[in-house]
């Protein structure tokens, strides 16, 4: 009775998934840590979805400028042909219209707290971390040592326990992953290694890095560096 009762509990969230994932999409680029996040959350959900690479260089698809036409940016989610845009509010939705298995903690104040570091990560990581790429001497230093402070804060948010939101790989482990395959861009350009800083937050990352959501969807870390020497020749940095 048990056994077949759990068969009938996994048959309707199959088929509440099957009802929900009509138009699935995303506006991708491929080396983008924020649209890594809606990839990561969705695959953590077992939702398929089509991602659509779109060119930020040589043309912005018509689609991308008439759904967000304030930043004209990706991510661009759709579900059921409409748009969700901004991916924290993105992954807060595929948790709220796929709720099993739960993203974000049961009760209101571990919320608060896993909406608090998403904000802080929003504000303070990747612009701390190109500041360093885009930086030269002093100014480089001051870069580095204000990110390692920024990393070393997450590091003290994390405590010891294996993920942000305590054993399970969560909301605010989804919001920070993807911004670490960046990382390995501001040690080649910054100099320093951050294990030898933050060590329980590289152990973090690895444990992360474990998981098939993923390990399967990070950019390869050499490719991201060539992005970025790209990029700098495109800002006159080089």
């Amino acid at each position: 009775m048990i056994i077949a009762h759990k068969r009938r509990e996994e048959r309707q969230i199959i088929a509440e998934k099957m009802s929900t994932n009509k138009e699935v999409l995303l506006l991708d680029f491929w080396v983008s840590p924020f649209c890594l996040r809606t990839k990561i959350a969705l695959t953590e959900k077992g939702v398929a979805y089509e991602a659509r690479e779109e060119d930020l260089f040589g043309g912005k698809s018509e689609l991308l400028l008439k759904t967000n036409p304030i930043y004209q940016k990706v991510p661009v989610f759709f579900h059921n042909d409409k748009p969700v845009l901004e991916s924290t509010n993105i992954v807060s939705y595929i948790d709220d219209a796929w709720p099993s298995p739960p993203l974000l903690p049961s009760c209101p104040y571990g919320r608060a707290q896993a909406r608090f570091w998403a904000d802080f990560i929003d504000k303070k990581v990747f612009d701390g971390g190109n500041a360093i790429w885009r930086s030269k001497g002093e100014e480089l230093e001051v870069a580095k040592k204000s990110f390692i402070e920024i990393v070393k804060q997450l590091e003290g948010a994390l405590g010891e326990q294996d993920y942000f939101g305590g054993e399970s790989f969560g909301f605010v482990d989804i919001i920070l992953i993807p911004l670490t395959s960046w990382f390995y861009v501001y040690e080649k350009f910054g100099s320093f290694k951050l294990e030898d800083h933050c060590t329980k937050f590289s152990a973090w990352m690895e444990r992360c890095a474990q998981r098939e959501s993923v390990s399967k969807l990070l950019p390869d870390p050499e490719k991201v560096h060539e992005f970025v020497i790209m990029m700098r020749k495109m800002h006159g940095i080089e």
